[in-house]
């Protein structure tokens, strides 16, 4: 499918297994979007309001995702390559068991996200405006993050590890 969809409403659409090529989705909104096992290539999603949108199994490459909300995406089991998520709020994110390589996140609101079984190499997190991970803590390895959210995740970091950390005469 090479086009443009334009305040398109996608409620239970189902186009799982779709191939998605050089297109433009803007200002699309639904909920209960399926494109599980779909592909998307040199693809636009611009300003999309979704909720509970399938992309599980599927595949991203050359993928702008700007502006907009998208709760409890499912991206489990995905393959994301050279993806930038840019001015978006995802509410319950899952990665879990997704491959991302060389995907960054700018000015981006992260809430609730699923890293559990995930891989990552290259994955730019730094300018996250708000990064809250749920789980797969563990799979940050091959990303990079901010000294300031370093501090902020300290906490779980610790707690990951099992280390308390208590003040003097606590």
């Amino acid at each position: 499918m090479d086009c443009g969809l334009y305040g398109v409403a996608l409620d239970e659409t189902r186009l799982s297994r779709a191939r998605i090529i050089d297109s433009v989705l803007d200002g699309v909104r639904g909920v209960g979007t399926d494109l599980a096992e779909a592909s998307l290539r040199d693809v636009e999603v611009i300003d999309a309001r979704l909720g509970g949108l399938q992309l599980h199994a599927s595949s991203l490459e050359r993928v702008l995702v700007r502006g907009g909300k998208i709760d409890y995406l499912n991206l489990r089991r995905a393959r994301l390559k050279d993806v930038v998520f840019e001015g978006c709020v995802l509410v319950e994110p899952d990665f879990g068991g997704a491959r991302l390589e060389r995907v960054e996140f700018r000015d981006c609101v992260l809430r609730r996200a699923d890293f559990s079984s995930a891989t990552m190499a290259d994955v730019d997190l730094r300018t996250v405006a708000e990064l809250d991970i749920a789980r797969g803590l563990d799979r940050l390895a091959g990303s990079v993050i901010s000294p300031a959210q370093l501090l902020d995740l300290a906490p779980a970091f610790a707690a990951q590890m099992g280390v308390r950390v208590e003040s003097p005469g606590a």
